[in-house]
């Protein structure tokens, strides 16, 4: 629920997702409409409802879902409602396609699954798909380390963005064995798309100041972190190229007896 502190910077910094991966989803699953579970500030949202998919979007921040709103005001088939995933009623309602961008490792995880297949079709798709750093294709990556090093206590493998934990971003192994355990769904997959985003350093600072930790760190400690960081960019010219990878993971909801 911190993200609502940053809500307007996360709409304006934080990355959306490639049109392949979108264009992707609506071919396999092929949904006239979705159930999207955390819908943010509506960056996923719109992609989807630009390709005439209608949408029912829960995001439970209060700030996050007002931005959404706006974003979304002009899509008649895109609702946003302000509820967590964990207390949403369908109400029999299902749909062919649910889908979680950047989002779906914050519901329960007792409920993840059973919630999912409920919402489903029989057959219809999973997708939860994140953007993270192939760090080892960055080529300030160890200038980054060293800043991160500098910035004190913050653990290493604690923050997607901090690039001393970059031996392997792959998400693969962890979907297939979520899966694995789960009788309601079958056929998982993983794919990949990969992206550069190039920033200033200001702005790279700006997208750091909207991930969960940086927001829940002290005050000091995440402006001195981020004033090193400043730095390493400024020293290699001014500016960093991220190399991105949207991983995609899906799931089809099983037949039930």
């Amino acid at each position: 629920m911190t993200f609502g502190e940053v809500a307007e910077l996360y709409d304006r910094v934080r990355p959306s997702y490639p049109d392949a991966l979108v264009e992707d989803l609506i071919a396999l699953s092929g949904a006239d409409s979705a159930l999207e579970v955390g819908a943010g500030t509506g960056k996923a949202t719109i992609l989807f409802a630009n390709r005439g998919v209608s949408v029912l979007a829960l995001e439970p921040n209060d700030e996050m879902a007002t931005v959404a709103r706006r974003n979304c005001a002009g899509y008649p088939a895109v609702s946003i409602r302000q509820v967590e995933f964990e207390r949403f009623e369908p109400r029999g309602e299902r749909f062919p396609l649910l889908y979680s961008a950047q989002a779906w490792h914050w519901v329960e995880p007792a409920d993840r699954y059973p919630r999912a297949r409920a919402a489903l079709h029989e057959g219809g798709l999973l997708a939860a798909f994140w953007n993270q750093v192939e760090w080892g294709s960055c080529e300030l990556a160890g200038a980054l380390r060293e800043a991160y090093d500098r910035g004190g206590p913050l653990e290493a493998g604690s923050d997607w963005m901090d690039p001393r934990d970059s031996t392997d971003v792959a998400q693969r192994d962890w979907w297939l064995r979520e899966i694995e355990h789960e009788s309601d769904f079958g056929d998982p997959e993983v794919r990949a798309y990969r992206w550069i985003h190039d920033y200033s350093a200001d702005e790279y600072v700006a997208l750091l100041r909207t991930h969960s930790s940086q927001l829940v760190r002290a005050a000091d400690e995440r402006e001195a972190l981020l004033g090193f960081i400043a730095e390493a960019i400024a020293a290699a010219g001014g500016r960093i190229r991220i190399p991105y990878v949207s991983q995609l993971c899906l799931a089809r909801a099983t037949t039930r007896p």
